[in-house]
């Protein structure tokens, strides 16, 4: 690992510590509930992510930040330190999870040689997964339970709505940058990744959409490749 590999990972290192204590303090001082700060911490942390392919080089850079990020997560939990992130009453493992499916979908991109495979799948991930939590919690009026086949899921109707358009404008915006052109394909494609993402998070349980979510993104970018 050269010099200046070890420099932008200790800065990005700086860079995440810096967020979380910034969501740490309004978290204390501003009496924020667990599960805003949460998002917020998910969303801030995630979308710092973005630029990982055009800095690093190697998905063994991404497998070291994601060891450290997850050891540091598992240490303040035993700790009871970082209730911005932990002070939730459900049970989940989706702060776990998402450097985990940092990774794999580092490596997975890095691997078929597309950027765009990391990029696309990441901004849903960061964008379109927290919004729909903090739209569910916040509209309750008319707001019920998506049920399938008679089953009530944990997903209200109004949070995978938002979920939804929010993934399509982001893919539509993604593909059309990417492609350099806006035809039936960029719709098309948007409209399955948008529905299949979705689906994974509807499904998802006890935060394991941080990982359904980008992987269902990605099989539907590799089924139009």
């Amino acid at each position: 690992m050269n010099s200046n590999i070890i420099i932008l990972t200790f800065i990005y290192l700086v860079s995440l510590a810096v967020l979380l204590i910034f969501n740490e303090i309004n978290y204390r001082r501003l009496k924020v509930k667990g599960e805003i700060s949460r998002k917020f911490a998910h969303f801030a942390t995630t979308l710092c992510t973005i630029p990982l392919p055009y800095v690093f080089s190697s998905h063994w850079y991404i497998l070291i930040l994601a060891i450290i990020f997850s050891s540091l997560l598992f240490f303040t939990q035993k700790g009871h330190l970082l209730q911005s992130i932990h002070d939730i009453e459900r049970k989940s493992m989706g702060s776990f999870l998402l450097p985990i499916s940092i990774y794999v979908t580092f490596f997975i991109a890095e691997f078929y040689g597309s950027k765009l495979m990391f990029i696309l799948p990441i901004l849903i991930l960061a964008i379109s997964d927290p919004m729909a939590a903090i739209i569910g919690m916040s509209m309750k009026k008319y707001n019920h339970r998506i049920k399938i086949l008679g089953v009530k899921t944990q997903k209200s109707i109004f949070g995978s709505g938002a979920f939804f358009i929010s993934s399509l404008l982001i893919c539509l915006t993604a593909l059309y940058f990417n492609r350099r052109t806006f035809d039936e394909t960029t719709i098309i494609v948007s409209l399955i990744v948008a529905l299949v993402s979705t689906i994974g998070e509807i499904f998802s349980w006890r935060g394991s959409d941080n990982l359904s979510i980008p992987i269902s993104v990605i099989l539907v970018l590799l089924l139009f490749k």
